[in-house]
């Protein structure tokens, strides 16, 4: 079907308010935006509302703010955690009630910005393979590590000898919790920092709705990630990122779900990292019989033969999990 021509047939096309037109545009430059935040949740003051159907395109900054400017900086120096991932927003959708879901189309996503455009950095404490505040060891940190990183609409420039493919993704994305404010490092069931290599160019992901107009966030473009992003950073870069959103009214989820030409996929969120896996398996069965006739119990063993997991989130104080199947299984 093709790039974005299969997103008439989604789930966001068929079930959603807007029924598949496109209303107005917006923009959200980095000067509309003026703030950035560093928390997801009901608190912060919306900078623009939108309506279902509309489009919108978004100046992301990168994970550090773009204060890592050269291999010489050193990222403890440069930003003080929890102070990382800066996200725009929160955008209010009309119409958005609890208990309805947003969807939310990332149409195109190309860099921005000065090269060296991408950063990837090793930072004390943070990372798969280290001692971190919540895994506590008495080893000394990982010595700090800057690389900057050409990074053009179809190539990362990682060295002279290795070219990596452009293929980015939005690695945070949330509607705002019912009450909580929650560090935009963290994913949960509102979504969060999940940094799940699939949520790119060309994909619908589902997020509930739990607060009256949503409060849509975000932020952390990556030009590309493999499984885990194990040292803790993607190759983070700004980005310019459009999106068109639509709501899907009563579609009460409790996690997020994504969309793709060829498959679905359930997101869960948790410590321990198989805990994740089984939110999200639990998610996709309870999906596909809500959804698509499985019988409970037929969708868990089936998943056992040609269910798929997707590696996100490995790193930050919760791990994320996506579990999916290719629509070919579905009736």
């Amino acid at each position: 079907m093709g790039y974005n021509n299969w997103v008439s047939q989604s789930i966001m096309n068929r079930r959603g308010s807007a029924a598949g037109k496109t209303g107005k545009m917006h923009t959200l430059t980095e000067e509309q935006q003026a703030e950035f935040h560093f928390t997801i949740g009901p608190y912060s003051k919306p900078v623009l509302s939108v309506a279902p159907g509309d489009r919108i395109v978004i100046d992301t900054r990168d994970a550090f703010s773009g204060r890592i400017k050269t291999e010489a900086d050193k990222p403890s120096e440069k930003i003080r955690l929890p102070f990382a991932n800066p996200q725009n927003g929160p955008i209010m959708i009309e119409g958005a009630e609890p208990g309805d879901a947003l969807a939310v189309h990332i149409e195109d996503m190309v860099p921005r910005g000065e090269q060296p455009r991408g950063t990837c950095a090793l930072i004390p404490e943070f990372g798969a393979l280290t001692g971190t505040y919540y895994t506590a060891t008495l080893n000394q940190p990982l010595p700090e590590i800057v690389r900057k990183v050409l990074v053009d609409e179809t190539t990362v420039h990682w060295s002279d000898k290795v070219k990596l493919p452009y293929k980015p993704h939005i690695g945070t994305l949330s509607c705002s919790p019912e009450i909580d404010s929650i560090s935009s490092l963290t994913p949960d069931n509102h979504g969060g920092n999940m940094d799940l290599p699939d949520m790119g160019p060309g994909t619908v992901t589902y997020l509930p709705v739990r607060v009256p107009g949503a409060r849509l966030f975000i932020g952390d473009a990556h030009a590309c990630q493999g499984d885990g992003e194990v040292c803790g950073v993607a190759v983070e870069h700004a980005s310019t990122t459009t999106i068109r959103v639509d709501l899907v009214k009563r579609w009460t989820i409790e996690w997020p779900r994504l969309e793709a030409e060829d498959f679905i996929m359930a997101i869960g969120s948790t410590r321990p990292l198989e805990d994740a896996t089984r939110i999200a398996y639990r998610e996709l069965i309870r999906w596909m019989v809500a959804d698509y006739g499985y019988e409970q119990f037929d969708a868990y063993m089936m998943l056992s033969q040609c269910g798929r997991v997707r590696l996100g989130n490995f790193v930050d104080p919760k791990y994320t999990v996506g579990a999916g199947i290719l629509k070919k299984y579905l009736p």
